[in-house]
Parts: structure tokens; sequence; C-alpha cells
């Protein structure tokens, strides 16, 4: 090539270049810009868009269905091991579905629920339904890890650890989510017009057991309700309320004092615990006392779930009956936490149909029902918590991923 022709393409070639830079950049000045990678809403924002209502639905007989897990896993309490004590009709009790009326509800599968919650934890604080649920978790999650261990940390009564996703699953007991003790009555007290003592309740603190975990976990399940009966703590160990260390006055009943419990500890828990962490608050688990409560002969020998019309029969607080607390303190509850972050887990309704599947009788001890009366509170293991699970797992999938 000559150097004639060498310079005089070599200021075209420039220009050209130049020219498609501009063009270039015209064009990017004009496209809206799109995010690399999009803003994940907050879980508990994210889940109020889910989109069916997992807690209204009905029990289909579904023959062949066969629960997670056996009476060997570790994670087990003897009461509710209806497996190992030869629990009548366990079968059948597995059998039934829980079909949501607008969709279908997964049954877990514990292993992509566990890469899920990878390097998360998850904790349970609450009274032993709550201890009842976990327990049913930690067995169903064991078939997604079998290196799963027990597991227990300073406050928490019971776990386990999965190692293979560094997740743990804690459970708090709190049976009243507030702090509270019991005082005898002392020699030089006053005539305490037949008290033997009382049980001072500081409803604005929250127990030992759960003060210190708002950093720890990353999902939380909350509840309380069984405890706040006179069964629980009779008029001669009543409960006495106080805040900000002084008795309120004028007294209040223990229908007021769970009121003023759950305002409280919504308050600490908006206040305290991480806005990202994702909140639930699990409903009443509903009571199946025929005949009387459960130290008044109680019973719950039932082959078959409820039909939906006895439903009113046995929970509506208008009729009065044993089993009407459940109602009762869900409406207290709800009432209380509305507007918070908190998110219900309605798991009342689908477990009133359940009164086939509490441990009744066969409790693992030969004096049981003579020490403590049939269990009509609790559930089987295998059984109806494991359906809890599913929902939990759904809603805790969606939200997180």
């Amino acid at each position: 090539m000559s150097p004639k022709l060498h310079s005089s393409i070599f200021p075209a070639l420039i220009l050209t270049t130049l020219l498609l830079i501009f063009i270039h950049y015209s064009i990017l000045s004009q496209t809206p810009s799109i995010p690399s990678t999009p803003t994940n809403p907050n879980p508990a924002q994210k889940l109020q868009t889910y989109p069916c209502n997992l807690f209204d639905g009905a029990w289909l007989l579904d023959p062949g269905r066969r629960p997670a897990y056996d009476d060997t896993c570790p994670f087990h309490r003897n009461a509710w091991n209806c497996l190992r004590n030869k629990r009548e009709n366990m079968e059948r009790i597995n059998e039934w579905r829980w079909a949501p009326g607008a969709c279908e509800l997964p049954r877990v599968d514990p292993e992509r629920f566990l890469g899920v919650m990878r390097g998360r934890n998850l904790g349970f604080v609450g009274d032993s339904l709550n201890e009842n649920f976990v327990a049913a978790l930690l067995c169903v999650l064991k078939g997604g890890d079998g290196a799963a261990r027990k597991w227990k940390r300073k406050g928490a009564w019971r776990g386990a650890y999965f190692p293979k996703f560094n997740v743990t699953v804690g459970y708090h007991r709190a049976v009243l989510l507030a702090r509270y003790q019991w005082q005898p009555k002392q020699p030089e007290d006053i005539d305490l017009g037949g008290l033997k003592g009382i049980h001072p309740v500081d409803t604005d603190i929250p127990a030992d057991d759960w003060a210190s975990i708002a950093n720890f976990y990353d999902v939380l399940i909350f509840n309380t309700g069984h405890w706040w009966g006179h069964d629980k703590f009779p008029k001669e160990k009543p409960l006495v309320f106080y805040e900000s260390g002084n008795l309120i006055m004028p007294p209040l009943d223990m229908l007021d004092g769970f009121r003023r419990v759950l305002k409280n500890m919504a308050s600490y828990i908006e206040k305290e615990i991480p806005s990202k962490t994702l909140k639930f608050w699990r409903l009443q688990s509903p009571r199946h006392f025929l005949g009387g409560d459960w130290n008044q002969n109680g019973s719950c020998l039932f082959d078959n779930p409820l039909n939906k019309s006895q439903l009113d029969l046995w929970f509506d607080p208008a009729n009065e009956g044993v089993n009407k607390e459940a109602r009762l303190l869900n409406d207290i509850i709800k009432e209380t936490l509305r507007g918070t972050s908190v998110q219900l887990l309605d798991l009342s309704r689908l477990s009133e149909f359940r009164a086939d599947a509490h441990p009744a009788t066969w409790l693992g001890r030969k004096d049981a029902v003579e020490v403590w009366g049939q269990d009509c509170m609790h559930w089987c293991l295998p059984g109806v918590p494991d359906t809890w699970v599913d929902i939990l797992a759904e809603l805790i999938q969606y939200a997180l991923q």
C-alpha cells in the first residue's frame, strides 16, 4: 500500500469509529436502565401476595397416603409417638389429606425446604402445642438430611441442627410469652383471703427463655393461649399483672391480662425483632374433649373427623362448651396483631375437624390416663401437625425465594 493511500484511509476509519460510538451511546441514553439484580421485597410483604388461602378447605380421604416418618424419629416426644404407643386407627388418621378450596397444598420436600433455608435458622416460641409443631417439623426435615442431630442452646428447650444445609431449628418454651414466677404465701403475709400465693406476671417483659434470640432466627413462630385458664392457674394461685414494675390497678382478670400481654409482646416483637425476620403467629390449636375437660373425664375416642355441621356446636363460645377457648382467644389475637408485621398462621379451622387425631389414652405410660386424663389437646405424630408443616413450609418457601 502506498503512503498516499494509507494517509487517506486512516482519517476515514477514525471518523467512522467515532460516528459508531456516538450512535451507540445515543441509543443507550434513550433505553430505560434495567438493574442487573432485582430487588427482593421484604419477605412479609411478599407473603401478602400468596395467591391462595391455604387455611380454608376440607379433609379428603386419600387411601394409600403414608406419613413422612415413623416411630423411630429421634425427635419424637414419647407421649405423642402414637405409632410406638400403638394408638388404634393410625393408618386412617394419616390417610386424610387437607385440600384447600382454591389450590393444591404440596407435601413438603424436606431437601428443597432446607435448601431454601440454607444458612438460616428457624425458631418456635410458646407452649407445648408449638413443641408438638416443632417435633413434627424436625421429623419431616430429617428426611432431607440424615446427619441431623439434636441441638440445644441457652434458652432453648429443644431443637435440631441440619449440617448439610447449616440450618438450625429451635423451640423456646414460654407458655405465657411474658415473664412470670411463683411467689408462695409467706408466714408474715397478711391474710390473703385463702390464697396460697400468687404468680406475678410482668406483662411488658418477655420470658427469659426467648428474650435474647432477636438476632439468631430468620423465621419465628409464636403462640400462647392454652395456659390462660383457671385449670393452670386456679383462684388460690392466680396470675397478678404488673407493668413497668407496678401492679396494674384495678387488677386485671385473666382475659384482660391476656390482652395486655399480647399487646406488649407484639410491641416488643415489632421493636426488637429485625424487620427482615419472617414472623408468624400460630392461632390456637383446638381441643376435642367430649363429656368434660381434661381433668373431668373428658374423652376423644373418635374414628373419623368431625363434620362441618358439628364445628360450631363444639367450638362456638356462645355454646359455652369445654372447647370454646380456641375461637375466643383467636379473636383477641387477631385484633391485637392487626396492623403489625406478624403473619397469622391460622391453623385452627382445619384442626377443628380432627377430633380423631389426638393421643387420647395411648400416652406411653400405663398410669398416664389415671394421672393426667386423656390427651385431647396435643396431637399424634405422625398426624395433623404434619399438615401444619406442609403449610408453613409452603409459605416460607414462597416468602424467601
